[in-house]
Order: C-alpha cells, then structure tokens, then sequence
C-alpha cells in the first residue's frame, strides 16, 4: 500500500478503539476503501500471528462462548434468493478463552451449527497441548459431540446451562430475558465444580462489542462484508492478546501464558507475512 506506515498505525489504533470507517475517515483523511484494503491486510497478517503463536499450549481452565453479529442484514431479513448465501446474515463468532492467562486461544466465524462448533473445537485442539484441562461452553449442543471428537481423554468437559425467565416489554427485541439461575451440568471427566463458570469468556464479549465498532448493538456500523468481519475479529484479538495490557494482569495476555516478552506495538503486528492460499 501507498500509506505511510505512521499513517496506518493510527488508523488501525482509531478502528481498535470502537471507531467506524466513516469517523476514521474523517479524522485520517484517508478514503474509506483504502481503510477497509488496509484493515483486511492487517487481518491477513493477524490471522498469521495467531496460528504461529498460539498452538500445541499448555492449559488449566478454558472458557467458551459465541458472540453474535450478522453481515448486511439479520438472518431473518435475508431474501429468499438469499436463503443459502452463507456469507449474509447471522454470523457468529465462537470463542475459546484460557481463563488464568486471558489469552484467548483460537476462534472461528461461522453460522451456529454443528459444522461450525466442530470446526472450532478443531482449532481449540490444535492451540492446546495434551496435558488435561478443564473445559466449560455454555449449553449449546453440539458442543458435546465436537469435544467427544476432538478432545476426549484430554479434558474435563462440563456446561454452564442458564435458566431465563419471562421477558419484559422491550427485552424480546433489544436484549435477551433475565438470567434467573445457571445450572453446571458435568459432561465429560471429572470437572471441578467450582470452576464451571463462563464470567471470563462474557467479559470477553463485552469488550469486543466496545471495541469493535462493527458489533456494536443498534448502530448501522455493522460489517457489510464478511470479509471484512472476520478480518476485524482477526485483527481486535491480535491486538487483545499481544498489545492490550489487562487491567488485572498488567501485563498482556500472551506475557502472562509466556509465548511474548514484551507489550507489542501495531507495528510489530503489521510486520508479520500474511497467508495466501
């Protein structure tokens, strides 16, 4: 690209920190589509960094969860030529947190089906060493025949299932219904009770809405291409493992799990070779 690496660091700071396009438009003065070439770029070299990085590690208590977001439109808006385009309409973005370090281990954009929960439970495997750990998804199902296939005689696999009450007026269209028990329910091995517990991976989902302005609720910064969703996701946990120092840790979290030996810049993130099929 023509831009200069200054340039580009801080339009890529301004996307991380909850900006639009648009409004780093306006304060770059970069063209839009220049932004959106360079944030699929920096996706293409974060995509790199986390599968070089992050694999064959060993863990104690992993967390899981999916978030949701959609591409042009909600699933239920798609036409019905649109029905089968897999790359309009919900998207959802499964997540696999180690709950000591915050590292978050692997991740996969997908629709929610079991194709999707085999494909990341796959990528969980690879991230992961073959010394046990404990494992806690929330109650999806085909979470429990993904772990039986890819990670038996490695983990201790329970699930946090929640209990929602009867909605209010509002909550059906703008938030889900209160949460009024959480049940663990044991799986597989023999997971620690007290360690069944999904509180780390949520917080996770809070700071992705925050910072990622394409997953902020009821605004109209959603990602028109999936393309460019998987590239921020790609890039936002890149920039969440290896740059973001935690508040609690003080350091980041790819320091605390011990495969980094400093706070990396953006630039040491733009610097990686990207993959090309």
């Amino acid at each position: 690209m023509y831009i200069s690496e200054e340039r580009a660091v801080l339009t890529l700071q301004l996307l991380l920190e909850g900006n639009s396009i648009r409004s780093t438009e306006r304060i770059t003065g970069m063209d839009r589509n220049t932004i959106m070439r360079l944030l699929v770029l920096a996706g293409e070299r974060s995509k790199t960094l986390l599968v070089s990085k992050i694999q064959n590690l060993p863990v104690c208590d992993v967390e899981a969860d999916e978030v949701w977001g959609f591409v042009q439109k909600k699933e239920g808006h798609k036409l019905p030529e649109e029905k089968d385009a897999h790359q309009i309409g919900d998207a959802y973005c499964f997540i696999g947190m180690e709950r000591n370090t915050k590292l978050v281990l692997c991740w996969h954009l997908g629709k929610r089906t079991a194709n999707s929960t085999d494909a990341f439970i796959g990528k969980l495997a690879y991230a992961t060493s073959d010394q046990r750990f404990q494992l806690t998804t929330d109650g999806f199902a085909p979470y429990v025949s993904a772990v039986g296939l890819y990670l038996r005689g490695r983990v201790d696999f329970a699930q946090l299932i929640k209990v929602y009450g009867t909605p209010r007026d509002g909550e059906q269209r703008y938030s889900p219904a209160e949460v009024v028990d959480a049940v663990p329910v044991e799986i597989m091995g023999r997971p620690v009770r007290d360690r069944i517990c999904t509180s780390y991976i949520e917080r996770q989902n809070l700071s992705i809405r925050m910072g990622m302005r394409r997953m902020t609720r009821l605004t109209n910064g959603f990602s028109k291409k999936w393309e460019n969703l998987e590239a921020a996701y790609a890039l936002w946990f890149a920039y969440y493992n290896f740059c973001r120092v935690h508040s609690s840790l003080r350091v980041t979290p790819a320091m605390e799990a011990g495969i980094a030996g400093h706070v990396w810049t953006i630039k040491e993130l733009l610097a990686q070779p990207a993959i090309h099929a």
